[in-house]
């Protein structure tokens, strides 16, 4: 008597590790093997349902490949196209991407010293440059909470200290402990991606 029941084979278009997405399992010409099909030409204009022969041969005939664009759709919804550059198109748009602007905090104490000071200033103006935003933390401790007006007056100064490369998102402001601020690239000076 055999206990142990056979695994059921991995599908092999999953998402995950050695699977491809769903653009990778686009079922082109030969592959499509339902015995009805919806056809667009590569036109744009809808030909009506067919079998997957004829379909193939408007594609051989334009010279082109019959793709399966909508497999959930009954019937599943093929397209004449040049799969190769549309497979082209989509990795281009995959790598045009442009990177998206991180936001960099930067944490302050109340009695940091003017040289500490200057080193966070000079990182901040390296993220700014970057395109990236930058977040100013200042958190306080004990008897440095008597003095909040004071606090927030010099992280005034800190965020204006980098108005000419900068614009302010949200002015400084208290938020429990901390008073935060946040600051962005100019327009004219976010690099382009």
């Amino acid at each position: 008597m055999n206990i142990l029941q056979p695994v059921p084979p991995r599908p092999q278009n999953a998402g995950g590790p050695g699977g491809g997405s769903q653009r990778d399992s686009l079922r082109i010409n030969h592959q499509i093997r339902i015995p009805r099909i919806l056809v667009i030409d590569q036109h744009g204009t809808k030909l009506g349902e067919m079998s997957p022969e004829e379909g193939r041969d408007l594609a051989d005939t334009a010279g082109l490949d019959l793709v399966e664009v909508v497999p959930s759709a009954r019937p599943p919804v093929c397209r004449i196209m040049d799969y190769g550059k549309f497979k082209y198109e989509e990795s281009k748009k995959q790598r045009s991407r442009p990177a998206r602007a991180e936001i960099k905090t930067i944490t302050l104490r109340p009695k940091t010293d003017t040289h500490d000071l200057e080193t966070k200033l000079a990182h901040a103006r390296k993220f700014l440059e970057g395109g990236h935003r930058v977040k100013f933390v200042m958190r306080m401790r004990g008897r440095e909470q008597a003095h909040l007006d004071m606090w927030e007056v010099k992280m005034g100064e800190i965020v204006s200290a980098l108005s000419a490369i900068a614009t302010v998102v949200s002015p400084p402001r208290l938020e429990g402990r901390t008073i935060t601020a946040m600051i962005e690239p100019t327009a004219a000076r976010v690099p382009k991606a």
